[in-house]
């Protein structure tokens, strides 16, 4: 380990019970607690800056996901997909942090009420059809996973930090 790295414990994927609807769920509030973890607690102003050319930043990319959250599963219309990755000047991380968290329960409170996977969703984003439950909860994986990785290296490169 580098001079000045912290490693977090790195907790194992989740065990789940055996049905399809727990096996997703179950991996999906992993990753969501890995990120918000991962966010929670970088040092400011440095999780708002980027330090990859593409301008990535921590608290954009968890920004960007409680919009996705929103629009999947509350059914709110996004129109500006890359104003999604920045944040406001007045906020701090503990703030995305805790707008995410709170997306994130009701977003799991519309789930509790889905019962079968090849439903769809009871809210859907303005005018377009809603996604079955098992298309948003296996996009919503991919996407909170792809960035969740991100993050990984974004928090190494901020302070060091590694591990889920």
């Amino acid at each position: 380990m580098q001079t000045g790295q912290r490693r977090r414990r790195d907790n194992p994927p989740p065990r789940t019970a055996n049905t399809e609807t727990e096996v997703l769920r179950g991996f999906l509030d992993y990753l969501r607690t890995s990120i918000a973890a991962k966010v929670d607690g970088a040092p400011e102003p440095m999780a708002r800056s980027s330090p990859v050319a593409s301008g990535t930043t921590l608290l954009g990319l968890l920004n960007h996901l409680t919009n996705v959250e929103r629009w999947i599963f509350l059914g709110d219309d996004v129109t500006d997909w890359p104003a999604t990755f920045t944040v406001e000047p007045s906020d701090t991380g503990a703030d995305v942090v805790a707008r995410y968290r709170e997306v994130v329960e009701r977003a799991n409170e519309v789930l509790d009420g889905c019962t079968d996977l090849a439903a769809s969703l009871p809210r859907s984003p303005s005018g377009r059809s809603a996604p079955t439950v098992r298309w948003a909860l296996t996009h919503m994986i991919e996407e909170t996973g792809r960035h969740a990785g991100h993050a990984d290296i974004l928090r190494e490169l901020i302070d060091g930090t590694t591990g889920r």
